[in-house]
């Protein structure tokens, strides 16, 4: 599966433009570890790219085990990589999927890091992600009220892959401030 057949698919199934550009985020992200692991970028990517694909398909209130598990679906009937797959279940922690790869471990704390990230860059008088630091996501971070859906011990599972949460907060960041207009942000 290469990019823009990746791209096509998910604008097929998500509709939203907000969770397409969290999921262009997670891609960003995910690129920028892949770099700085010496990883297959285009893979790692992808995977970043695709991982929320059956967002609007599924009830994650109601059946939270089932995202990412139809997302694997999803990508196994258009061919899609089997890392890719892997790493579309196992960055729900609900799907029960053993995060076994570095992949697998780094798409669980990206996730979440982009979302602390936009609502970081919400609350700013600019909106604009290349006015945010990395000082102020870590502050943010460690304010439990702010930003409740983007889950602290996740984004602290970067420690699984070897980073320290402040150096994995910079690289996210810096990652997202390089896509800004695709972000609109």
């Amino acid at each position: 599966m290469q990019r823009e057949e990746a791209l096509e698919l998910i604008k097929e199934y998500v509709k939203n433009k907000n969770s397409i550009k969290h999921m262009l985020a997670v891609e960003a992200v995910m690129r920028s570890l892949a770099k700085k692991f010496g990883e297959d970028e285009e893979i790692w990517g992808i995977a970043g790219l695709v991982h929320d694909i059956d967002m609007e398909i599924v009830d994650y209130r109601n059946d939270p085990k089932e995202h990412g598990k139809q997302g694997g679906d999803i990508l196994e009937k258009h061919g899609a990589d089997e890392k890719i797959i892997n790493a579309a279940m196992a960055h729900n922690a609900e799907t029960g999927k053993e995060r076994d790869s570095l992949l697998e471990k780094a798409i669980f704390c990206t996730d979440p890091l982009t979302g602390l990230i936009v609502a970081s860059v919400l609350v700013l008088p600019s909106k604009k992600i290349n006015d945010l630091t990395s000082e102020s996501v870590m502050k943010r971070f460690n304010e439990n009220s702010f930003a409740r859906g983007a889950d602290r011990e996740t984004i602290a599972a970067c420690r699984e892959i070897g980073m320290e949460l402040k150096d994995f907060i910079t690289l996210g960041l810096t990652a997202m401030q390089q896509i800004s207009e695709d972000l609109e942000l």
